[in-house]
């Protein structure tokens, strides 16, 4: 390029100097401590189970699981109040019974929840970000899967422990009680990790959060109303040894019937009586078949999101 004149400018401008110039502004190599995958799986499953609540999210998305969970305790609350005052003998709801009578909490709990760990780095296609660091599908997996599982268990774990403070309080009998609490965190400890397993499985297939609520909420609702109506209608009149069995075809009667079987709870199931230690031994191979079924389906599935 030309001048007016029609001579060439020097380079570096003007002056016919060398503008150049390399600026040091401050940047220097990471020499601190690799954490590696480790520590990066447990950051995943931290975040995953705070966000579970809310913590570290938007005010409005604190709003449904502290309301939820909430709604969980209230109950036994009441429970506790009750015994106190009218220095009752024995707890109305037993620690293994309280987290059935409230499934719809759980349910609703986990529909809300399952998809909102998983749908979101789907649907926004940050789980190959996530890959791109020192963590592998499993840790993934397992931070996911843990996360959730652990949720369930602190929503249906608190009103277990209000139930077992309260009965101290109400100087009920403490091995009896504490022989209770034990059996209640085992079982809601199993439903934890069914649930969790089952919700996001239902949850990752689609990366629409609104598909992956429906899904889980139409899963524990049609199969334990499906059941229900089966063992009802198969027990009506001599009933039938059949009300068992078709108990492991709904997660929430296969925790029924796994701790009627082996924690010494009262069962929902027609007649009162539930499976026996026999048929107990298939309940718990179905649940922990499911369990390790929804981590690797969960696995494959994962496998397909990757670079």
């Amino acid at each position: 390029m030309t001048t007016p004149s029609g001579t060439v400018p020097p380079p570096g401008g003007p002056g016919g100097r060398d503008a150049t110039r390399i600026h040091n502004i401050g940047y220097r190599a990471y020499d601190g401590p690799r954490l590696g995958r480790s520590y990066a799986r447990r950051s995943l499953y931290t975040q995953s189970l705070r966000g579970a609540f809310g913590l570290g999210r938007s005010g409005r998305s604190k709003v449904l699981p502290m309301v939820l969970f909430a709604v969980m305790c209230l109950p036994a609350a009441l429970i506790v109040a009750v015994a106190v005052v009218t220095h009752a003998k024995s707890l109305p709801v037993a620690y293994t019974r309280y987290a059935i009578l409230l499934q719809a909490v759980i349910g609703l709990f986990l529909a809300a929840q399952a998809p909102q760990s998983v749908s979101r780095d789907l649907r926004f296609r940050t789980v190959p970000l996530y890959f791109s660091r020192p963590i592998e599908r499993r840790d993934y997996v397992l931070a996911k899967f843990g996360a959730m599982s652990s949720a369930l268990f602190v929503l249906t774990g608190a009103p277990v422990v209000i139930l077992y403070i309260g009965a101290l309080l109400a100087k009920l009998d403490f091995v009896d009680q504490t022989k209770g609490f034990g059996q209640g965190l085992v079982s809601v400890a199993l439903l934890s990790l069914l649930f969790g397993g089952i919700g996001l499985v239902l949850a990752a297939l689609t990366p629409r959060r609104g598909f992956g609520v429906a899904a889980v909420i139409a899963t524990l609702v049609i199969s334990y109303g499906a059941v229900s109506t089966l063992q009802a209608i198969l027990w009506t009149g001599q009933g039938s040894s059949a009300v068992d069995w078709i108990g492991l075809f709904s997660p929430i009667t296969l925790v029924d019937g796994l701790q009627t079987a082996f924690l010494g709870a009262h069962t929902s199931f027609p007649g009162g009586s539930g499976p026996g230690a026999g048929l107990g031994v298939v309940y718990l191979l179905v649940l922990l078949g499911l369990v390790a079924g929804s981590y690797g389906v969960l696995m494959r599935r994962y496998g397909k999101v990757g670079l």
